[in-house]
């Protein structure tokens, strides 16, 4: 049966008749303030911010606003089924958690938390190749009563094909079962928010355990990370950034990686039926929720011309400026498959670890459920560009 996810209004405001009320709010859009207050300026710079001016943080947002919902009325809209298959993966609802990094800087259970809390919902998880743990622990963590909770795995393609040949092997052995490729950050932007806190994680040593745990690098050090942190660091600076790769080299990781390959950080179409002549099986619109070129166009306003490209061809999700539920139901309108959320759970898991995240995600797919229902529509399937109108 269907999960019915705009309950956790009424067992909300049932708590209410005890005098409780929700230890977080309920708010997408004001979750950013609550985990201002909790963070240190570091770590929340690190998660708010964006790329030179903001002016792609704040186009992903303008960018939903441009777009209303048409409701519909007497569809019979009672009981809805959010439920959805992406890629072979079952998911409860058009949502995953995208690859956010150094989660740990947020809160210390960092991803073990994000992963307990998505195994809950059943929710799938993408772990980021910048994770605060190794791949073995999160996919423990990623175990529930129900089994294995859904994951893929993003890849930060390494300059170094032993290393991304063995960390490959580490994620397909942990059970994660896509391959996220995030094409937009070979090299860090001019984030200013950072840059005036001189505040980058990396070099701290957060973010940095999977190298640290793989044995193809750990083989390239003279001494392990944890005798000698610092020239751990210094080889992992040339080994993960610096090095734009090609589209000729895709064939490198389908040798190498026998599931389904999302390319993520597509913006133009043309990429977009790049990746399908390439034989990917999927593509992120996304600009990295505008952390990577400032000024760079808004995801939401080329989703539309890429959902029509390609949609037919590889699955199209979603992401950069999911906050609300009706902007996960403007963006399946609009052609996404489903969509992946990032801040937003990182915002809670600041607030609370994994009850943070829970409620987060929750409240997300109360509203989606909820918004949904009220324009008319069972499922996610029934949207369509005639739900949405552009003003």
């Amino acid at each position: 049966m269907a999960v019915q996810w705009g309950s956790y209004q009424n067992e909300i405001y049932l708590q209410g008749l005890a005098d409780q009320v929700p230890m977080f709010t309920t708010d997408g859009t004001r979750l950013a303030d609550a985990a201002r207050e909790r963070l240190e300026p570091g770590p929340f710079g690190y998660v708010a911010g964006g790329a030179g001016s903001g002016a792609t943080v704040r186009a992903n947002r303008e960018a939903f606003d441009r777009w209303r919902i048409v409701p519909r009325m007497l569809t019979d809209a009672t009981k809805r089924d959010l439920s959805t298959t992406v890629l072979g993966t079952e998911m409860p609802a058009p949502v995953l958690l995208a690859p956010v990094g150094v989660q740990s800087i947020v809160h210390p259970d960092g991803e073990l938390a994000t992963a307990r809390a998505a195994a809950e919902l059943g929710v799938p998880m993408i772990l980021s190749t910048a994770s605060s743990y190794p791949i073995e622990d999160v996919a423990a963590a990623n175990t529930g009563s129900n089994g294995d909770g859904p994951r893929w795995f993003q890849l930060y393609w390494p300059n170094d094909n032993d290393v991304t040949i063995s960390i490959l092997s580490r994620a397909k052995a942990a059970g994660f079962t896509t391959l996220v490729l995030t094409l937009d950050t070979w090299t860090l932007a001019w984030r200013t928010v950072d840059l005036d806190q001189s505040y980058l994680p990396f070099i701290r040593g957060i973010g940095t355990a999977i190298p640290f745990s793989d044995p193809a690098f750990r083989a390239g050090l003279e001494k392990s990370p944890e005798e000698d942190p610092q020239s751990a660091i210094l080889k992992w600076i040339p080994t993960f950034t610096g090095t734009d790769k090609r589209w000729d080299q895709l064939p490198f990781l389908r040798e190498h990686w026998d599931g389904p390959i999302v390319l993520k950080g597509i913006q133009h179409v043309d990429d977009a039926r790049r990746a399908c002549d390439a034989g990917m099986d999927g593509v992120v619109v996304s600009n990295h929720g505008g952390r990577q070129v400032d000024g760079a166009v808004a995801s939401l306003d080329v989703l539309p011309e890429i959902a029509a490209a390609v949609g037919d061809r590889v699955a199209v999700l979603f992401d950069s400026g999911i906050r609300t539920g009706a902007d996960v139901l403007k963006a399946v309108a609009l052609g996404a498959d489903a969509v992946l959320v990032g801040r937003l759970f990182a915002y809670g898991l600041a607030l609370g670890g994994q009850d943070g995240v829970r409620h987060a995600v929750r409240s997300l797919l109360a509203d989606f459920d909820l918004t949904l229902g009220l324009s008319g529509h069972r499922t996610p399937a029934e949207l369509s560009a005639e739900s949405v109108r552009r003003c």
